[in-house]
């Protein structure tokens, strides 16, 4: 049952939520985290745990028994058939976490529902947001039927955001052209099981990625995705743009689905004691495997912020932290915009491409580079850490 008041009103169980809420329950913050569906979902299009990602969950205990249920991947390659053109090097990264860690979204919103519930903090659902009216000390929830005051509401709501919406908060961008195949499948394979891969063809990107228990997750860019891709669209992906030589045989399709890529960033994070983070705040391509890290970013750098205010700190905390993290998702959305026109460049500029990939590999600081820009280590100085 909900409680009539809370401190910090969450709005979305997904990790950028979750991680918001755990951050505040180990700051001793009286937290309510709801959703509106009634049960976490098995499925996700997160697959990638930088990281500084990594590093930020180790602040609120929550990486360590995430490395333990992930792929460490110390290196990312992109190819062209069982051509390697460039190898990132993550294993050389200036961190406690030398390597991508590859495992499903729901397996890390598993590990932080978890690292709550022994704080004695559960997700309420299915609730829904219908309205928030700010007062003179927070804010008027309505939760279903239910009011409930709370002095923040932090919207991790996703795309769609309730919260975003009531706040009158603009999200302006645009709908790319892109159509995105998404699977995890089973696959006869002589691919390294600790590398994920990005291999470059004629017919578009197709990511390659390892996951634990034999699982593989794909995903490519198409020009009409089916509704429902069967194991005859993804085998024909694979013998389109993967392996030649040694060509992979998909055996299992655990789930497979479509989508379209959104680049939108919200004009401001911050309506009074309405705040955004994760999705809500931000969309944009998957490429480089930057959105459900940037939200956890997002969601660690708030809780601190929110915390700190209700323990006696001036409120341009909160304006502080839109300042830090919103220029931070427009780098994101650029980045993540060119590594997707990269990867879907028209045929006649594709051999250049793959030589310039080739000499970028061959030159190790400028891999270092890429591969510091992948981790989010980059932004270590813009976060102050």
């Amino acid at each position: 049952m909900l409680p009539t008041s809370t401190d910090v009103l969450v709005v979305g169980a997904g990790p950028t939520g979750l991680a918001t809420a755990l951050t505040l329950a180990r700051r001793g913050v009286d937290v309510t985290i709801l959703d509106q569906l009634d049960r976490p979902p098995t499925t996700s299009r997160a697959a990638v745990v930088h990281a500084y990602t990594l590093e930020v969950l180790d602040r609120i205990g929550a990486a360590a028994p995430l490395v333990a249920q992930g792929v460490r991947a110390p290196r990312f390659t992109v190819r062209d058939r069982d051509r390697v053109l460039m190898a990132v090097p993550f294993h050389r990264l200036p961190s406690r976490f030398p390597y991508a860690l590859l495992v499903s979204q729901s397996v890390t919103e598993a590990v932080l529902t978890e690292q709550l519930s022994g704080l004695g903090v559960t997700v309420h659902r299915p609730c829904r947001l219908t309205g928030a009216i700010p007062t003179g000390d927070g804010v008027l929830a309505q939760v279903d039927d239910q009011a409930l005051r709370a002095r923040f509401v932090v919207g991790a709501d996703g795309m769609r955001s309730a919260v975003r919406q009531i706040a009158g908060i603009g999200f302006a961008g645009q709908t790319g052209a892109e159509s995105f195949v998404l699977a995890d499948v089973r696959v006869h394979s002589d691919l390294p099981r600790d590398e994920a891969a990005l291999f470059l063809a004629r017919s578009g990107p197709l990511i390659w990625a390892p996951l634990p228990d034999g699982v593989v997750r794909l995903v490519a860019a198409v020009r009409q995705a089916a509704a429902e891709p069967g194991p005859a669209d993804l085998q024909s992906l694979l013998d389109e743009r993967g392996p030649a030589r040694q060509p992979d045989r998909v055996t299992e399709v655990l789930w497979a689905s479509r989508f379209r890529v959104h680049h939108r960033v919200a004009d401001t994070y911050r309506a009074g004691p309405l705040l955004l983070a994760g999705d809500a705040a931000h969309v944009h391509s998957p490429a480089g495997g930057q959105g459900m890290n940037l939200g956890i970013c997002d969601a660690v750098a708030l809780g601190a912020a929110v915390a700190d205010v209700l323990a006696g700190g001036p409120e341009r905390l909160l304006d502080d932290y839109t300042g830090r993290q919103r220029p931070i998702a427009e780098d994101v959305l650029r980045f993540a915009a060119g590594l997707t026109r990269l990867a879907t460049l028209p045929p006649a500029g594709r051999p250049v491409r793959d030589v310039l990939l080739r000499l970028a590999g061959a030159v190790p600081p400028l891999a270092q580079r890429i591969a510091l820009r992948l981790s989010g280590l980059s932004d270590r100085n813009l976060n102050g850490d």
